[in-house]
């Protein structure tokens, strides 16, 4: 049997993380470094949401620029890592099991949210990548489901990596990236880094309840990875990592949950 794999959550950041992150690229690469070589990647980010949690089955999938408006660098990188098909259908299988309806994409690519911190956690792109969309206007309950119903691909050599944000209310931005943390951000991120170390599940699918939840969430795709991290964790320890927060707002805490 293959080492069981740890869950991964980012928080991705705006998509100029690579360049302006410093701190958060070497955070995803110590991760990356500290992962016995996968055998394949799922990826689950906020920027791709369907009807129901839709495969991608592409075997060479694209680097999507899906944002406007960054440096021209940004628009020259690429993350041309082979795609995982077989992983994408075992994926779709595993929901089938859980009565959970998925479907499949015959050839959507990797958004930013999956290539950027793949980009510093395995810089070859040597590893076989398939993204997973969440499920649209569905919540907490519905993702950390999700997650559990995908758990078994961790005995199968597959590294689960969600990527989302701990905070995402861009009234809250400072785009010169000169002030501090606001402090209702900070506040959200520790709440949630405590509850995530107590095993507060039941706490965190109430988040909107927490002090600033809903604030840090004025939509929920972005906190919805989180979830299916959670789920797909089980009771696993997790492991906070705290890069400095980006924009005055983005907190860029990552946990790893290993067996």
């Amino acid at each position: 049997m293959s080492e069981r794999m740890p869950v991964v959550f980012v928080s991705h950041g705006a998509p100029d993380a690579l360049l302006m992150a410093h701190d958060t690229v070497e955070c995803w690469s110590e991760i990356g470094r500290s992962i016995s070589s996968p055998r394949a990647i799922l990826a689950i980010s906020a920027h791709w949401e369907e009807r129901v949690p839709t495969v991608s089955l592409s075997d060479a999938p694209e680097t999507l620029y899906d944002f406007h408006g960054f440096s021209d660098e940004l628009y020259r990188m690429q993350y041309p890592a082979p795609g995982a098909p077989i992983l994408a259908e075992r994926a779709a299988s595993l929901l089938s099991s859980k009565a959970m309806d998925s479907a499949r994409n015959a050839s959507r690519g990797l958004d930013h949210g999956a290539w950027v911190p793949l980009s510093a956690m395995y810089p070859k792109a040597d590893v076989p990548v398939a993204q997973l969309s969440l499920a649209r206007n569905t919540g907490p309950d519905f993702h950390f489901d999700l997650g559990r119903a995908l758990s078994p691909l961790r005995d199968e050599g597959v590294l689960i990596l969600c990527s989302g944000a701990i905070t995402h209310n861009f009234a809250w931005l400072d785009w010169t990236g000169k002030k501090a943390a606001a402090p209702e951000a900070e506040t959200f991120s520790d709440w949630i880094g405590d509850r995530i170390a107590a095993h507060d599940i039941k706490a965190m699918l109430d988040y909107r309840s927490a002090p600033y939840g809903a604030a840090s969430h004025p939509s929920e795709e972005h906190f919805m990875p989180l979830f299916a991290a959670l789920g797909a964790a089980e009771n696993d320890a997790p492991e906070r990592y705290r890069p400095r927060f980006t924009y005055g707002a983005l907190s860029m805490d990552a946990y790893v949950w290993r067996s």
